[in-house]
């Protein structure tokens, strides 16, 4: 191969194409027009003396030799990217820069609300665009750059990513403010007696471990309603005599429409920690982007000792 001819512009684009299997795709990612993208494939395609992609039926197929080259060209362009990342500043006043964070409804409301408005005082130019978490998907999304950051339960991160842990969170029950008879010290008898909604991921769930517990101790709850969100939740309450188990940190600042009191039963907490790719380890905007969400975490509770910064 004569490499006076082969040029980083080429490779970005070779890695945009491996990823995407798609001209049109691929030139959206590269922001570039879909002939600048077809006239690279071929300037490629000649360099390297091979097809690299081949039509198939729905799309384009990576060639043996392609799908040989596309870890170790990743691997260089990450390493490429960090070295120029690492030597530029990051001024969170004057910035521009956009992270992409995937998480649960729960979180959305808990913990996004209050970054998106810190965010606005801070670094105004800095955006958020939230995306809803997959699992299956998650690092394969933070590989390619489709997210930056993921803030979910630390243990369901892939070994591969980076991760770090932000606060345990604990259930409470709510009901309205002026609820007629929720009250502290509730027995198990009295909670059972109360109306309930629950949350089901698919909205027609009727049943959790909590009713599990009650059978054994020979008790059944009502309960009237099922939501698939956990948005849903705080506000359905607050109008009506419903009572809920959620989040602590939902219902935080909650305080003037809810009360919230200590579940009569034992309930297990859950730790919430975010997870984020090497290729955003280095960069001084991701890097600020963590550290910010640690800041605000420990502000939330009163506490330095909960999240350690990371920089």
């Amino acid at each position: 191969m004569d490499t006076k001819r082969l040029d980083l512009n080429l490779l970005v684009t070779l890695e945009a194409l491996l990823v995407e299997q798609n001209v049109t795709r691929a030139a959206a990612r590269l922001s570039l027009s879909q002939p600048a993208v077809s006239a690279q494939l071929n300037r490629l395609r000649e360099l390297f003396d091979d097809p690299l992609l081949v039509a198939v039926h729905r799309g384009m197929y990576p060639t043996a030799k392609a799908l040989e080259m596309f870890e170790p060209l990743r691997k260089a362009l990450n390493e490429v990217r960090a070295t120029v990342a690492g030597h530029q500043d990051f001024e969170p006043a004057s910035a521009d820069l956009t992270v992409a964070i995937a998480c649960t409804d729960y979180l959305q409301a808990a913990l996004l609300i209050p970054l998106a408005r810190e965010l606005r005082k801070s670094a105004p130019g800095v955006r958020v665009a939230v995306r809803a978490l997959d699992l299956h998907r998650l690092e394969a999304q933070l590989e390619q750059g489709d997210l930056d950051l993921a803030l979910l339960t630390p243990p369901a991160a892939p070994s591969k990513l980076q991760s770090c842990r932000l606060f345990d969170e604990h259930y409470v029950l709510i009901g309205r403010r002026d609820h007629p008879t929720l009250k502290e010290g509730l027995s198990v008898e009295e909670y059972a007696a109360l109306d309930h909604v629950i949350v089901s991921l698919d909205g027609n769930g009727f049943f959790t471990p909590v009713d599990r517990t009650l059978a054994a101790l020979g008790l059944r709850r009502n309960v009237a309603l099922s939501a698939a969100s956990f948005l849903f939740v705080p506000e359905m309450v607050a109008q009506s005599d419903f009572v809920a188990l959620v989040p602590q940190r939902l219902v935080q600042e909650r305080g003037d429409a809810l009360k919230q009191v200590e579940f009569p039963l034992p309930t297990e907490s859950f730790e919430v920690g975010m997870a984020w790719h090497d290729r955003t380890q280095q960069h001084p905007g991701h890097r600020w982007m963590r550290d910010f969400i640690i800041t605000l975490v420990n502000a939330q509770a009163g506490s330095a000792a909960d999240a350690v910064p990371l920089s």
